[in-house]
């Protein structure tokens, strides 16, 4: 049996171009997520997936980041499956792992996938560091004056905190640094 395992990363994605291929080569059965491929953690279908197929069967995937962007988790992924008698195919790829050669393909590749991801990932940073001078939080939005009002009118943290609608540790926290501006430096 020919069973079929679809992902992409992110709910605003779309898994119809793998479904159709999926079904064109013949998968009977396929699981499908929307989730991360750099870890097997939280990929439910997968697992279900790996748990169904039996000896004889074909695990089959669009391309092979579509089952693992990480080195050692396609190799466990691959292991299970060779445990089970259980073949591992990719529509748009030359990978089969019934031959040497499709498991070396598989090997390659999968090293390229994690290479591709750790790439992307400093990209990311690169540009959230090149960038973080823009982000200046989001800035002071409670009224300080009316806290110290409120407090001069004897109200207690509790009291103001009721009156303005937030919460009461932000009340001390602010009157705690009103006083600190306010004491006398040494």
């Amino acid at each position: 049996m020919k069973v079929g395992y679809a992902r992409v990363s992110s709910v605003g994605q779309n898994l119809e171009s793998q479904l159709i291929a999926l079904k064109e080569y013949g998968c009977e059965k396929i699981f499908q997520e929307k989730v991360s491929g750099t870890s097997t953690k939280g990929r439910d279908q997968l697992k279900q997936c790996l748990e169904f197929v039996r000896d004889k069967d074909e695990f089959v995937v669009t391309r092979i980041d579509r089952c693992s962007r990480s080195v050692l988790d396609l190799q466990l992924i691959v292991k299970q499956l060779d445990e089970k008698g259980v073949s591992l195919a990719a529509t748009e790829q030359s990978i089969n792992t019934k031959t040497p050669e499709g498991k070396c393909f598989l090997n390659m590749l999968s090293v390229f996938s994690e290479f591709e991801t750790s790439i992307r990932k400093e990209r990311q940073m690169s540009g959230v560091k090149a960038n973080l001078h823009k982000f200046k939080g989001r800035g002071q939005t409670i009224d300080v004056n009316r806290i110290k009002t409120l407090k001069n009118e004897g109200l207690g943290a509790t009291a103001i905190a009721k009156d303005m609608g937030i919460d009461r540790t932000s009340v001390y926290r602010l009157l705690k640094r009103v006083e600190q501006k306010a004491a006398p430096q040494k």
